[in-house]
């Protein structure tokens, strides 16, 4: 994976990310010199139901700055777990209304799997571009 980012990168620092699982082990990859920030969608925290098997206690020293876009309603993290979770000052999140974790809404929530998806890429761009307040 290491080799991957040295030839991506170029030289250059380079955001690095992933969805899921990918979004985790790229989380795992921050101390990596070219590495210059994070992006997850749908962190998984935890397997659906077993809270007690949290997977995300690097995030507390993480150095690099983070992005973790999550549906509201993900079962791998909800939006109500959130404020148990211990997060270096690194980490922002974002959530997405309704969202489940492919950011799809309940049909009753007024939203659409498409406009989450848009609102996803756009709180995605922003944080590449380097704009704090995603």
């Amino acid at each position: 994976m290491t080799a991957v980012i040295e030839e991506v990168a170029d030289g250059q620092p380079i955001v690095i990310g992933g969805k899921s699982m990918g979004g985790r082990m790229a989380s795992m990859l921050s101390e990596h010199p070219m590495v210059k920030s994070i992006a997850c969608l749908g962190f998984p925290f935890h397997p659906p139901g077993k809270p007690e098997n949290y997977k995300g206690a690097h995030l507390a020293t993480i150095e690099k700055p983070i992005l973790i876009i999550q549906g509201e309603r993900d079962t791998f993290g909800k939006f109500e777990e959130f404020e148990q979770f211990e997060f270096s000052n690194q980490v922002s999140s974002s959530f997405i209304p309704g969202g489940d974790h492919s950011f799809k809404p309940r049909k009753s929530s007024g939203f659409t799997e498409a406009q989450n998806r848009q609102l996803a890429v756009d709180r995605l761009a922003l944080f590449i571009k380097g704009i704090s307040d995603v």
